[in-house]
């Protein structure tokens, strides 16, 4: 047993393993792993179990600003500071809060009011952001513009954006916003490579593990011939696996089908000189439509729920020599890797984005089964 470092434990709906010895928490994860792959020599990489994560989203209340209690959405706990966060979003926290106490916040009952949430970003390369979001229907909208713009000339923010959305869908990430202060987008370095995604979209949370699992995947594909070959990265989000890998490749394929992740991946090409890739939006299922050059070889990162059938079916037809299959969700891995029945695994590991969480990532490097001589 450990003792929780957080105040809110138990109360908010975030962390869930704070009473369990880190020791444990990785023991049960790699566990889990090795009963979702039939693989035991799971390799485990981890690093500070608190104050690492560089993304949160709070929710405005009566109090300030807080997350949404554990089984109860509509009631929110209030934060004056989150020990899985690291030291800039708590900083940044602290002036929104600080700045915005009493602001006319979004009653989640009631579905009326100004100030919905506002999600908080760092990067290990120094950049921050912050992005309001406001209900559209409020008839006080100008006044909290201003506000925010107000706060922006005093926030260490580097980057501050203020969207809008409707008071039936406030969890969503508005498709209209403004730019107050810097860039509508966030830089991250992997590998010697820099990357640019949106402030409000999907990137790894842990960016200290997401460089070690950038790392590992790239030792997998250097320990082959690939030159005169293809890598197919799918579920390629902004290009980070794609871009990073690049020189090892003739040509580069990276399939997404969000636009505005694809938008990001073009100019991370550019930026990193990586003419090689090709960026495709694109729904994973799909894939059938693309041709590729030489020997192939694959990155699949899909979402919690898996690859798609279609997507399995096709692999399994064209046959790549190597998937590298990064997974979020290990009883979903488990389903897809039993799909894949000419592969068999030829290492996993565990990666621990998610400290004092039942949450992991797994990496699972499959081969095509080699035949035995008769």
């Amino acid at each position: 047993m450990a003792i929780p470092l957080c105040p809110y434990f138990k109360k908010c709906g975030g962390c869930s393993a704070q009473h369990i010895d880190y020791k444990l928490q990785l023991d049960n994860k790699k566990k889990q792993l090795i009963d979702s792959c039939s693989f035991q020599e799971v390799k485990v990489f981890s690093d500070e179990p608190y104050h690492y994560r560089n993304r949160m989203d709070f929710v405005f209340h009566a109090k300030g600003l807080g997350l949404r209690a554990f089984g109860r959405s509509s009631e929110i706990i209030d934060i004056c500071e989150c020990v899985i966060a690291d030291a800039v979003v708590n900083k940044l926290l602290s002036e929104v809060r600080d700045y915005f106490k009493g602001v006319d916040y979004f009653d989640l009952r009631r579905k009326r009011g100004t100030f919905f949430s506002v999600i908080i970003r760092s990067s290990l390369i120094g950049d921050s952001a912050l992005f309001f979001i406001l209900n559209e229907n409020s008839p006080a909208l100008m006044e909290a513009f201003e506000k925010i713009r107000l706060f922006a000339l005093r926030s260490s923010a580097k980057n501050i954006l203020v969207g809008v959305g409707g008071s039936d869908k406030e969890s969503c990430f508005p498709e209209e916003y403004e730019v107050i202060k810097g860039e509508e987008f966030m830089v991250e370095e992997f590998l010697g490579k820099r990357f640019c995604y949106p402030i409000f979209g999907f990137f790894q949370n842990n960016p200290i593990m997401a460089r070690k699992m950038q790392e590992y995947v790239q030792k997998i594909l250097e320990c082959n011939k690939t030159l005169n070959a293809s890598l197919l990265d799918l579920y390629g989000g902004v290009g980070t696996f794609g871009i990073a890998n690049a020189d090892l490749f003739h040509a580069v394929t990276i399939v997404e089908s969000v636009p505005a992740s694809i938008k990001m991946a073009e100019q991370n090409v550019l930026f990193n000189n990586t003419l090689n890739v090709k960026r495709v939006v694109l729904d994973a299922q799909y894939i059938k439509r693309l041709s590729f050059f030489g020997r192939l070889f694959v990155i699949t990162d899909p979402p919690r729920s898996g690859m798609h059938p279609k997507t399995i079916a096709y692999l399994n037809e064209i046959k790549p020599e190597v998937i590298i299959y990064i997974s979020c969700n290990v009883e979903q891995l488990s389903k897809d890797l039993m799909k894949f029945h000419d592969y068999e695994v030829k290492s996993a590991a565990l990666f621990d984005l998610f400290p004092q969480t039942t949450h992991s990532e797994a990496v699972v490097e499959l081969r095509k089964k080699t035949l035995s001589k008769k």
